[in-house]
């Protein structure tokens, strides 16, 4: 991590200043989600790669409205509605099934008391289409702490503010797990905890304090 320059260091605080207490009541909603919830909190960050957040929530609301997790059907046309189409909806619709159809063993291991990191490795080896950035967002989304969601609008500020040197074109579990330190580095540096750092990232990027 290179040495931030004053100037760099004043934009981040002010920033930072202007978002914290919205930052901090987005990280307290989280903390409030329900057991009930978790199953459309895994669709809605199986949906996001490669698609917007907020056609991803209204997909999922629209998931929610037609009671997909009582009763499963083929959720593609909903996530090919024009109005809040979903990348490669037919991929992630199998996905969305395949979730469905675990979902109680899934559930179950959510309701164990296991550590965070220890959670994410399950996660990342149990839910077909949840990577390192998944599992780190879903488990952020429930309240969990201390994780990074290193997307690219995450990794573009990351080497904006001297966290990192570079952004790798492919981001590997090691490569992950190695920038997720490297997060942790500067967060401690600067004096501002690493969960309302990502949030503090994103608003940067889309405007927006969503999930």
């Amino acid at each position: 991590m290179k040495k931030l320059d004053e100037k760099v260091f004043q934009e981040l605080y002010q920033s930072y200043g202007e978002r914290r207490d919205a930052i901090q009541k987005r990280l307290e909603d989280f903390s409030q989600v329900q057991p009930s919830q978790y199953f459309y909190e895994l669709v809605y960050c199986i949906l996001t790669p490669q698609s917007s957040a907020i056609n991803a929530v209204k997909a999922v609301e629209r998931l929610q409205t037609r009671s997909f997790y009582e009763t499963p059907f083929d959720p593609a046309p909903v996530l090919a509605q024009k109005d809040f189409y979903i990348r490669f909806h037919k991929t992630k619709a199998r996905l969305l099934l395949q979730l469905r159809e675990r979902s109680p063993e899934i559930l179950a291991a959510l309701s164990d008391s296991k550590s965070t990191t220890v959670l994410r490795e399950w996660l990342v080896e149990h839910v077909k289409g949840f990577g390192y950035k998944e599992a780190s967002h879903f488990l952020r989304n429930i309240g969990h702490h201390d994780l990074a969601i290193l997307d690219r609008h995450i990794l573009k500020n990351l080497k904006r503010f001297g966290a990192v040197r570079r952004i790798p074109k492919t981001l590997t579990p090691k490569q992950y797990l190695k920038l997720e330190k490297q997060f942790h580095r500067f967060a401690e540096a600067v004096g501002i905890p690493l969960d309302e750092l990502d949030l503090l990232f994103w608003s940067l990027e889309t405007g927006e304090i969503l999930k």
